[in-house]
């Protein structure tokens, strides 16, 4: 068949539906770096980034690391590049067993439209996050939970938190059976959407995979049982993790696109599917976003999508992660330098 054969089709098929979403102009520095301040809370790593839109302004809420709590900040910015910290909003510290030792956002009640305003959406007066939090100090440390906090702060500082989680673990054995990580809350079709990751123990190992959870509102999720909606692809570029869900609307293309993260035990890369009815879902085959080249900003690590459009460009926030290298660096951010870092869908 020659050099354009049936592979050579269907490839140039499904980069034509996923172009509009690629952004291969990379900032190639950070927009959002860790302090490598001795016990700051932002020591060791920022991380794992949403951004909306509100009063005038572009919010990004984050997480921080000290290396041994987790907390969410706040930062705020006029042109997506220079944001100033304006401090933690979640912190750890809650006397409670489930999330005492951090929590950290998943997403934000906001516009789902790709290209819509992606402000904060008021319910029943107030603004809503979705968080997940781990039991045990250190990283990732335990079986997370998913909570919910709310505010009618105006600068989005002062968050209060519910008591109890709303959304836990499946049942041991299955898919979603040994803990979660993040949700992302959509409404559609007349009920509240829950886009969650689930994990599941293998040996050496683990796998983390998407499901959906639906509701009537903001609480009391019942899971599909077609689940998991988004697995690993094996012996692949997302063979272990097919997971970091952040899910929009195209009104352009009239589809649903899912931004996530892909990882086969080496590196997390950044990966695309498109849907037309938010269950069943087509991986384009290749990441959208791959790691650097040795020593660049993301050489190990380019993951946790966050996509925000504006002025005629996609943005695409990910947290990039490389080794530390000098003795210097080893003291202060310990064997790996994360941070938050961007690339657009037109050149710098």
């Amino acid at each position: 068949m020659g050099q354009y054969g049936r592979t050579g089709r269907l490839e140039r098929r499904a980069t034509k539906e996923i172009e509009d979403y690629l952004t291969p102009y990379k900032l190639r520095r950070p927009v959002l770096a860790p302090s490598g301040e001795k016990g700051a809370f932002d020591c060791l790593g920022v991380d794992n980034m949403r951004i909306c839109r509100h009063n005038g302004k572009f919010y990004m809420f984050y997480i921080r690391y000290d290396g041994t709590s987790y907390r969410t900040a706040l930062a705020v910015s006029d042109d997506l590049i220079n944001w100033e910290k304006k401090g933690v909003v979640l912190d750890a510290g809650s006397g409670r067993a489930w999330d005492n030792s951090g929590r950290v956002i998943s997403c934000l009640v906001a516009d789902i439209d790709l290209y819509g305003s992606r402000e904060l959406i008021k319910k029943d007066g107030k603004y809503w996050m979705y968080y997940h939090a781990y039991p045990g100090r250190g990283y990732e440390n335990g079986v997370a939970e998913n909570g919910l906090a709310w505010t009618t702060d105006e600068n989005l500082m002062e968050w209060y938190c519910e008591e109890k989680p709303v959304f836990s673990k499946g049942v041991k054995g299955q898919w979603d059976g040994d803990g979660m990580y993040s949700v992302w809350f959509l409404e559609h079709a007349g009920k509240s959407w829950l886009f969650y990751n689930g994990k599941k123990f293998l040996p050496g190992s683990w796998t983390e995979q998407v499901g959906v959870a639906f509701s009537d509102g903001l609480r009391n999720f019942k899971r599909y049982e077609g689940n998991p909606i988004l697995k690993v692809t094996p012996e692949h570029w997302d063979n272990r993790f097919s997971c970091g869900q952040h899910v929009l609307y195209d009104s352009h293309r009239k589809q649903w696109v899912m931004f996530y993260c892909g990882f086969d035990w080496k590196h997390a890369q950044e990966g695309v599917a498109i849907s037309d009815d938010l269950l069943n879902w087509r991986k384009y085959e290749h990441p959208i976003i791959k790691v650097g080249e040795k020593g660049s900003l993301d050489s190990l690590h380019a993951h946790k999508p966050c996509m925000i459009y504006h002025d005629g460009a996609l943005y695409h926030f990910y947290c990039s992660v490389r080794p530390t290298v000098t003795p210097e660096e080893k003291a202060k951010y310990g064997h790996e330098y994360r941070c938050i870092t961007v690339a657009r869908s037109k050149p710098w």
